[in-house]
């Protein structure tokens, strides 16, 4: 569904990415890991179109990408939750769930009303919530909040940046199950994720970057394992045998 090939991202004339390539397949949890400054989050910038890439090709879905306004890109199914949320603070629960839907907001006002519904369903916190300042919730609604946001443009693909950052233990495992229900209704999902425990029970595959380029590209039993990724990203620690999806 998701190709990347040879893609190359620059902050003014230093290049992050390093011609890395990848596939994230349709029905797939595809997971990105690696440290600090190996260019996870930079790779999803420039493929939600935020960044451009200054080389390389992106193809979605069978069309190719490359270059698309970032507008363009959710309209065509690629959807980005980013890091740290990101949610609009002075606005309410149901008005961030509207600016997820903009692009259809006068055409379908009924559709659009009709997947608020589903979103509350999905996320029975946020029901409690929907005249509450988003800036005024907790780290964990506000993560919700802002997946039910992109979940909103309908997304073929939807893009998670570090969903687990800053929350409490009880919390990550509710947006891992959540995030493994919607993997089963048929979403699929690019994920980067630093907390590589969870990301070797959800994932079908794992994307592991290094300083801007590939260390490694396979399934997670292989990762396991890899001496040389084992050593690179998880010091040794115990890991468990059971990896391939949720």
């Amino acid at each position: 569904m998701l190709s990347v090939s040879d893609l190359r991202v620059s902050y003014g004339r230093i290049e992050v990415v390093h011609g890395i390539s990848f596939e994230a397949k349709a029905g797939e949890i595809t997971c990105l890991i690696g440290p600090n400054g190996a260019g996870k989050s930079t790779t999803l910038w420039a493929l939600s179109g935020i960044l451009r890439s200054v080389g390389g090709r992106l193809r979605f879905d069978g069309l190719d990408v490359t270059g698309f306004a970032p507008q363009d890109v959710v309209k065509h199914g690629l959807s980005l939750v980013p890091e740290n949320r990101l949610v609009f603070p002075n606005l309410s629960v149901t008005e961030n769930l509207r600016m997820g839907a903009y692009q259809r907001l006068r055409s379908d006002k009924r559709g659009v009303s009709e997947d608020i519904e589903k979103m509350l369903e999905y996320f029975p916190r946020l029901r409690k919530r929907t005249n509450q300042e988003a800036g005024t919730m907790s780290g964990g609604e506000q993560q919700m909040l802002a997946l039910a946001r992109a979940l909103m443009a309908s997304p073929k693909m939807l893009m998670l940046d570090e969903p687990s950052l800053g929350l409490a233990p009880m919390v990550v495992e509710e947006i891992f199950e959540i995030m493994g229900a919607l993997h089963k209704a048929g979403t699929s999902i690019l994920l980067v994720e630093q907390n590589v425990q969870l990301a070797l029970n959800y994932a079908h595959r794992i994307v592991a970057l290094e300083l801007g380029s590939v260390a490694f590209n396979g399934e997670p039993k292989e990762l396991v394992e890899s001496d040389f990724v084992h050593e690179s990203y998880l010091g040794r620690t115990n890991l468990p045998s059971k990896t391939g999806g949720p």
